[in-house]
């Protein structure tokens, strides 16, 4: 198995009534069948309209029937397919539809006008196609050969969310996208009998190679609504007797704030092997308490957009699993280098690289970015700073770009965060450096409290002394409504100076 098509047509072959996505709202069924079929037609029509194998196509859809069926579908056939983030702005949409020179974008009737007003340039005219995203229409054209795919060709085009400066193309191959796949199914012992619950959006990595990558390559099923709901998480678990979770820490902590599940509900729960939780950090005491409270044992992992959202994962075997860590190198090589480029032993803290066949091909149309990134013997440079243990699990203390440095002191943003959750008013908190003319930079943290909790500043300041000490504590606590997140929860902390200005 080394490409989509070669997944697809196995389990097409073998089990075509077996089903691979469940969309909820309409209560529709995507069977493995559909997909080998859906794959053709879409390879047929695009074929008819003059847009070769090898062209990037793109959608901008809500998750649901036609959302998955364009992502899996064209890349059997052997397009490049580029998701569109839904809550991108008209900059970053026309950056990304003229740099990826997409042919085609299948887009839900709300789109549609925005993005042929973004598209009336010269050197930029793809068509869009309105598409209802519960449903895949499209013309009849004469069944024709799909061409051959060469595995080391891009499947997909994810573009970054570009929070400073123009966002970047990745481009990933049907192997390295394949290759995460099977590296999930391994270490998670999948089968086709198991059954994801998935509400994380197809534009963002973690929703696609997690979710619906690894299912696909089992010959199992994703329950796909069109977005995560509190009030209906528990009702698809009871419906779809899903075998695990996908979720985020912004997930998990709007479920332990939710309602109390019923006894048929919890009866449900009994059924599901495990959560997984990746895209940002999971706060240790967020992650107890959904264990404790749900009976669901969560599998923390972590995972970037240049590796298909696989990197490193905590065993599956819950007494093997750490609290806090990242897990163990899953599907790559890893190791901690230090600004020099020496490689550094246990315990030492420096940048996090990786290398193995799930690295992407490259930054789409950028040589020089991607030679900035990835060394010529493999390694891939991730921005993210940490350590490795005694027994090879890691640990991840922040990103290079947002580490505070107060006064030559290396502070983690991630410490100020879990300080303040440990506080019962506390759902959410992100901290940040800000300018400081003493220390160079000194510490903001923005807080987000609990529906109906009551906290002042100086309630939350005294905490803080209490937690972190004096040079810790934040010199600038800010209440907020919401916290600016990407499209899989993860925390934009530069975006927060713009909040707080």
């Amino acid at each position: 198995m080394r490409t989509f098509r070669d997944a697809i047509d196995t389990h097409a072959a073998a089990r075509p009534d077996a089903p691979c996505v469940l969309a909820p709202e309409p209560n529709a069924v995507l069977t493995y069948g559909d997909l080998a079929r859906v794959g053709a037609e879409l390879g047929a029509y695009l074929a008819h309209e003059g847009i070769p194998p090898g062209s990037v196509v793109s959608f901008m859809l809500p998750n649901g029937v036609a959302a998955a069926s364009i992502f899996l579908g064209a890349m059997y056939a052997g397009y490049i397919v580029s998701p569109i983030n839904l809550l991108a702005q008209d900059a970053q949409l026309e950056y990304t539809l003229a740099h990826s020179g997409t042919r085609l974008i299948f887009a839900a009737p709300e789109f549609v006008g925005r993005l042929r007003a973004l598209l009336r340039r010269p050197d930029n005219l793809a068509p869009v196609y309105p598409t209802d995203p519960d449903r895949v229409e499209l013309p009849r054209q004469a069944p024709a050969p799909l061409a051959a795919v060469d595995p080391q060709t891009p499947a997909m085009l994810m573009y970054t969310s570009g929070t400073t400066g123009e966002p970047k193309g990745v481009a990933l191959s049907h192997w390295n996208m394949v290759c995460a796949g099977r590296a999930v199914v391994e270490a998670q012992a999948m089968t086709s009998a198991d059954r994801v619950l998935s509400s994380l959006p197809l534009y963002h990595i973690n929703g696609q190679c997690i979710a619906t990558v690894s299912p696909v390559v089992s010959g199992g099923s994703i329950v796909m609504p069109h977005r995560f709901s509190v009030s209906q998480w528990w009702t698809l678990v009871e419906r779809y007797r899903p075998t695990w979770l996908n979720m985020v820490p912004t997930i998990i902590a709007y479920l332990l704030n939710g309602a109390d599940l019923t006894s048929a509900q919890v009866a449900a729960c009994r059924a599901i092997r495990f959560g997984r939780s990746a895209s940002a950090p999971l706060p240790l005491e967020q992650h107890r308490a959904f264990e404790a409270r749900f009976g669901i044992s969560v599998i923390e992992a972590m995972g970037l957009t240049e590796t298909a959202s696989v990197a490193f994962a905590n065993p599956l075997e819950p007494s093997r699993r750490k609290y806090g860590s990242a897990g163990q190198p899953l599907g790559v090589e890893a190791r901690i280098v230090a600004a020099d480029g020496t490689v550094l032993g246990t315990g030492k803290q420096g940048e996090i690289e990786l290398r193995g066949d799930t690295v992407m091909i490259g930054y789409y149309r950028n040589a020089e970015l991607t030679a900035q990134a990835v060394s010529p013997d493999g390694w891939l440079a991730t921005g993210d700073l940490g350590y490795r243990d005694n027994e090879g699990f890691y640990f991840i203390t922040g990103r290079r770009k947002e580490l505070i440095i107060k006064g030559g002191e290396n502070i983690a943003p991630r410490e100020i965060d879990e300080a303040l959750l440990r506080h019962p008013a506390v759902l959410e908190a992100a901290a940040v450096g800000i300018p400081d003319p003493n220390y160079g930079q000194d510490i903001l943290a923005c807080i987000v409290l609990k529906p109906g909790a009551c906290c002042d500043e100086a309630e939350l300041r005294a905490h803080c002394l209490a937690q972190l000490g004096r040079y810790k504590t934040p010199r600038l606590l800010r209440f907020v409504a919401a916290l600016p997140k990407g499209p899989s929860g993860k925390v934009q902390r530069l975006r927060l100076l713009e909040m707080v200005q």
